[in-house]
């Protein structure tokens, strides 16, 4: 049986398990994870998601998720900390550089840029972001990341992304850089990790299987093109926890069964993240995890457990 890493993900928000304590839970627990999903508002004039008829309430409170993190940070030794994911598109892109090196400082090399280009367009566009070339966007930006990373003068000219030579610091303290994972499903996402990409961030849409079988792509088109290892980090591990949004005990109470773990690990997915609801309470949250603990025992990295 192989053994992987296993996480939670969250929107951060200002009701429930603060997320000092979230990571401090998980840690306990001997998790290896916690990343923060990210929406910066939701306008009134924008349909919901679909089947439902209102915005998801971890939406409309959710905190931003490096700040959210930087409270993780600070209350954990061990834990890694990621976006899953961040807006990049509504985002500047030499104040994201700056904001995460000094997360993975302050963390001691912590820190994973979890990216995707998003799917409300009425929040990108209060953002200065056209939905329709947002792929350009987001490429441009993340090649921009990593100059500013990796290079004492940075400058970076493209069509959405344009500086002269800028000092920044501080660099990342892991080399050359900081992890960015590429968000997303889809027939052109693969291009985009094995481009600019250090690693994957699907969601799971359909049965493990499926998934399975897109790593065993990736990895072939990864070796056809000198890249070795992709680590693949599956967010939102349990697709049948986005049901209603007002129930939030629903929302975080079916996990992935053993078999369907199994079938992940055994298929070359590194890393499965769970996703838990944000304004679940206290009690629930804490009895959520220790299920969480229990179900994925059998599978994680020994190794992982001693650090």
């Amino acid at each position: 049986m192989s053994t992987r890493r296993f996480g939670v993900c969250t929107f951060a928000t200002d009701e429930g398990l603060r997320p000092d304590e979230l990571a401090v839970a998980l840690e306990e627990r001997g998790f290896d994870s916690l990343f923060v999903s990210e929406h910066t508002h939701y306008p009134v004039a924008a349909p919901p998601p679909p089947d439902t008829d209102m915005p998801p309430h971890d939406y409309l409170r959710s905190l931003d998720p490096l700040v959210a993190l930087a409270a993780a940070a600070a209350a954990t030794e061990r834990l890694s900390l990621g976006t899953g994911i961040a807006l990049i598109v509504q985002r500047d892109p030499i104040t994201l550089a700056k904001e995460a090196a000094s997360l993975d400082v302050l963390s001691g090399g912590r820190m994973r840029l979890g990216v995707g280009a998003g799917w409300l367009r009425e929040e990108m566009a209060n953002h200065g972001t056209d939905p329709r070339t947002r792929m350009a966007l987001m490429r441009e930006r993340v090649l921009a990341l990593k100059q500013i990373w990796t290079q004492e003068r940075a400058e970076f000219h493209g069509d959405f992304v344009d500086f002269d030579p800028i000092y920044s610091w501080p660099k990342p303290a892991q080399k050359p850089h900081l992890p960015v994972l590429i968000g997303g499903n889809g027939p052109t996402v693969f291009d985009r990790v094995l481009e600019y990409g250090d690693g994957w961030a699907p969601n799971l849409l359909g049965p493990p299987e499926s998934l399975v079988a897109d790593v065993a792509e990736l990895r072939r088109r990864a070796d056809d093109a000198g890249r070795g290892n992709i680590p693949v980090t599956l967010i939102g591990a349990d697709r049948r926890g986005f049901t209603d949004p007002t129930a939030d005990t629903a929302r975080t109470s079916a996990p992935l069964t053993a078999d369907e773990i199994a079938v992940l690990a055994d298929g070359g997915v590194d890393e499965c993240v769970f996703f838990r609801a944000a304004g679940a309470d206290r009690d629930a949250a804490l009895a959520f995890l220790d299920h969480l603990a229990e179900l994925t025992e059998p599978f994680r990295d020994p190794l992982m457990r001693e650090r």
